[in-house]
């Protein structure tokens, strides 16, 4: 497994990518109402707030800006 370099600032905006394993499914557009509904409430407990994102069929790119008092992105 790859050694990431992860640069943790509270209050940071933060780039990722989501991919399916299968690249071939479409989960994410076919199931879009489970997933708006999981990050709703993904939010109430880990506050973020959505700068921009996109989803596609197969993966999925955001833009996160997290609150000032926390650095923890890989919980959300």
């Amino acid at each position: 497994m790859p050694n990431y370099r992860r640069n943790f600032v509270a209050g940071g905006c933060y780039f990722f990518t989501v991919n399916l394993l299968e690249r071939q499914r479409t989960l994410l557009t076919d199931h879009i109402d489970l997933l708006r509904d999981s990050v709703s409430r993904v939010k109430v407990l880990y506050p973020f707030y959505i700068d921009a994102w996109v989803v596609l069929p197969d993966h999925m790119h955001a833009i996160w800006t997290l609150p000032p008092d926390t650095d923890d992105f890989p919980v959300r």
